[in-house]
């Protein structure tokens, strides 16, 4: 199970297939979770952010205390805000000096 391209989720009663490539950011709900996906859908599940984050592959970065973000689907990120799709997430001052080291491994 090291190298997943997929994961499923249990929603509304029942288990949900969800690719991990099209998650583009993972929100805080207390003790639940709220997975955006590319192709803006939602799903609402039962698991806190620090129990999901250490089950998540390296492409997956906390952003802030409520947001996790797929490194993969940042369009830009622009004076501590990224933009992943219609969503504008604010990025808090203790995760940013690790964001940009991640995202300079990504430059060309």
């Amino acid at each position: 199970m090291e190298n997943r391209t997929f994961a499923f989720i249990k929603t509304d009663k029942k288990l949900i297939k969800i690719f991990l490539k099209d998650i583009s950011i993972i929100r805080g709900l207390g003790n639940y979770v709220e997975v955006h996906t590319i192709d803006n859908k939602r799903y609402i599940y039962y698991k806190t952010l620090k129990d999901l984050i250490e089950s998540l592959p390296d492409e997956f970065m906390r952003v802030h205390n409520s947001y996790i973000i797929n490194l993969m689907n940042i369009e830009s990120f622009e004076d501590n805000h990224l933009i992943c799709g219609d969503l504008k997430i604010t990025v808090a001052k203790s995760y940013k000096e690790c964001l940009q080291t991640a995202l300079g491994k990504m430059m060309l």
